[in-house]
């Protein structure tokens, strides 16, 4: 823990030109042995305690003599972010603890130092207890060298109707003679796996000497009660009965059922997969997918194709009797994410093609229904995500509607923080692929290194360090959804080229594979920079530009669409609110100054303060004085100079600026690069000065 956290705040503090006698009377009087001593710009020179009372009074010094005197000037002295642990030992009477100025914030007295090393024996005493009172199944007893019974836990009161209070202290001998735990004292052997009797109950026990120093101090016994193992029988019992249940279930199916494990081999069928496949069962079991492939018994594995994507697929397939099936085939993964088994179920569709025509007929009515539904009630997927007041964006949300029904790729643009992944879920939550997966890619976030295999994956062996299965990369996952790629701007040059054939003919291969393979998913990406201007400074390939920019759409920031601050206002209040539990409310002049600010941040921005306001303010209506200071400037003054309202040390006005600008950056921008690129500094100074100011 840190310092701060356990300090007393606000010490008593003397003056060196004080007298003996003066701090004598403040020790009496506020009950402490000590204080520190600061000179006339409160910076910490010395400390005086007790003990300097007690000199002066033996070599009969004068009372009225300043502490200056005896004090002690060489002292050491805390910060309130250094640990406890690091800086305090039990040596260390009391600690003065001091900011970077060298002023005096707190103190660490001896009643501090006593409770924070009592607190932490207590926490161990009580894992400790913790621990041993945690093993449901096992009793565990511990004596002393002498047989005096020292843990005794709450498995043992269960078992052996015994309370703990009530034995501990007394003799193993006389409270159970039959344990044994005298012998392992006397011998300093261990006893593990013995079967003993012990209040008319059958335990199996693991007994051994508790040696400190080469020295016997004790024993210590874990038993367990056997009759756990009649249990177990039991269960062994209900899963053979379970499992011919299901081997009941299995062969009562009407669909036709096929169970192979993780590596494609065949392990069973049931009767009517015989009987719609035209396939005895001998032919199959123990065989390998790929051979009944290759010996023809059917025209295509669906087996195979589940073991190589790890999803459910769905095919028709030719059986040798001459019937087209419809097959689905499942994976059913461990808890470490294998394949394990692969259940196909086959069905005959001949009754399938009389319902299609009929739900044909249903769906295109209820396809119609819905549009209209859409666009007269319902205009877009998610209304308590997306708060819209503005002509603009209502202009807007009306495009992506009729977007969001077709599958061309869209580039979104604008400003960071004006919510360019709320508009490419809005579009993927009212296509037709909104039950299909949303992956959003950020192209900044990603180590370069990594992105070509975290989009596209890898075979197995493609590279050092890569997993032995192999991994599905992002744009195989979004298959049958939709895949959201932001901060496309960021993607290097040398990613670009090998994003073409994925752009235009939505194929992909592998790291390590050879053949391409098509994935069916629908491109949104997204950027805040100008691409046709990096186009012209060639850092950005013209040909994925034109890829990407089949739809373009452009979100205007929130300076342009101020009608929408005080719905989003109320928005954010609401959201915090219930975040935390609070009901603050917001002063209508509050409102006033957002709507002058130009909010360079955007929403990101708005909702950030709206947040710092609803749990830092103490009152329950958020007024305008609460509001920081760096938007009060700004709003008062639109240009770029940098006021000052009184005479303070040139650093401090530097590092109070850079505090301000980084935090700014951090609102409006998602990477330390485009930060960096904005305030013209390496990334590296971002990420020093961040860390400097406390900024995340």
């Amino acid at each position: 823990m840190k310092l701060k956290e356990i300090m007393t705040r606000n010490p008593i503090l003397l003056r060196p030109e004080q007298t003996i006698k003066e701090a004598a009377a403040i020790f009496m009087r506020n009950q402490i042995d000590g204080a520190p001593v600061i000179d006339e710009n409160n910076k910490l020179i010395g400390i005086f305690t007790k003990t300097h009372i007690y000199r002066a009074i033996t070599r009969e010094m004068d009372m009225m003599s300043s502490i200056e005197k005896l004090m002690t000037r060489e002292v050491l002295t805390g910060h309130p972010d250094d640990k406890f642990e690091n800086i305090v030992t039990p040596e260390v009477p009391r600690l003065p603890v001091t900011d970077e100025n060298g002023a005096v914030v707190g103190i660490l007295t001896r009643g501090d130092i006593a409770r924070v090393f009592f607190d932490s024996y207590k926490s161990i005493s009580s894992k400790l207890d913790a621990i041993i009172n945690s093993t449901a199944c096992n009793i565990i007893i511990s004596i002393d060298e002498q047989g005096i019974i020292k843990v005794f836990n709450r498995t043992a009161e269960k078992l052996l109707d015994m309370r703990a209070e009530e034995v501990i202290g007394k003799s193993i001998r006389d409270v159970l003679p039959e344990s044994g735990l005298m012998d392992v004292v006397r011998t300093g052997s261990q006893q593990p796996l013995r079967k003993i009797r012990i209040k008319n109950r059958c335990f199996l026990s693991n007994r051994s000497p508790i040696i400190q120093d080469g020295k016997i101090m004790g024993a210590v016994a874990v038993l367990q009660d056997i009759s756990e193992i009649d249990k177990i029988s039991k269960e062994l019992k209900y899963v053979k009965e379970l499992n011919r249940e299901l081997d009941a279930i299995i062969e009562s199916s009407y669909d036709g059922l096929c169970i192979t494990d993780g590596e494609g081999i065949i392990l069973r069928v049931n009767k009517a997969f015989e009987m719609i496949t035209g396939i005895n069962a001998h032919e199959l079991l123990g065989k390998d997918v790929k051979f009944v492939e290759k010996e023809g018994l059917m025209s295509q594995s669906v087996l195979s194709l589940v073991l190589e994507k790890r999803e459910s697929v769905t095919v028709m397939q030719e059986m040798r009797a001459g019937k087209t099936s419809l097959v689905t085939a499942n994976p059913v993964f461990d808890r470490q994410g294998s394949v394990i088994r692969v259940v196909v179920n086959v069905r005959d569709i001949t009754e399938l093609n009389m319902l299609k025509q009929k739900l044909e007929q249903v769906q295109g009515l209820s396809q119609h229904y819905a549009n209209q539904l859409r666009n007269l009630h319902f205009r877009y997927k998610g209304a308590n995500n997306l708060v819209v007041n503005s002509s603009k964006m209502r202009n807007l949300l009306e495009t992506v509607i009729r977007l969001a029904e077709v599958n061309s790729t869209i580039l979104i643009t604008g400003e960071s923080g004006t919510g360019k992944e709320l508009i490419a879920e809005t579009i993927h939550n009212n296509s037709a692929r909104k039950n299909g997966p949303f992956v959003k890619v950020n192209c900044g976030a990603i180590p370069e290194s990594l992105l070509e295999s975290e989009l596209f994956g890898y075979e197995s062996g493609a590279f050092t360090g890569a997993r032995k299965e192999g991994k599905l990369g992002y744009c195989e996952l979004a298959s049958g959804g939709t895949i959201f790629l932001d901060e496309i701007s960021e993607l290097p040059l040398s990613l670009q080229a090998k994003l073409l054939r994925f752009l235009q003919n939505k194929e992909i291969i592998r790291i390590g594979g050879r053949n391409p393979f098509k994935v069916d998913v629908r491109i949104i990406a997204a950027t805040n920079r100008n691409l046709l201007e990096m186009v012209r400074k060639r850092e950005f390939r013209e040909d994925v530009y034109y890829r990407l920019n089949v739809v373009p759409i452009n979100i205007p920031p929130l300076r342009e669409r101020k009608e929408d601050i005080p719905n989003l206002v109320v928005h954010f209040m609401q959201l915090f609110n219930n975040k935390y539990r609070l009901a603050k409310r917001i002063d209508p002049g509050v409102i006033d100054i957002l709507m002058r600010h130009d909010w360079p941040g955007n929403i990101r921005e708005l909702e950030n303060l709206i947040e710092r306001l609803v749990v830092t303010t103490a009152n329950n209506i958020i007024t305008a004085d609460d509001l920081p200071s760096y938007l009060s400037n700004m709003v008062s003054d639109n240009s770029s100079e940098v006021l000052v309202s009184s005479i303070i040390p040139m650093r401090k006005a530097v590092e109070s600026v850079e505090k301000q600008l980084l935090k700014m950056a951090y609102a409006q921008y998602n990477t330390t690069r485009q930060m960096a690129r904005e305030l013209e500094v390496a990334a590296s100074t971002i990420v020093r000065k961040a860390a400097k100011y406390g900024i995340s």
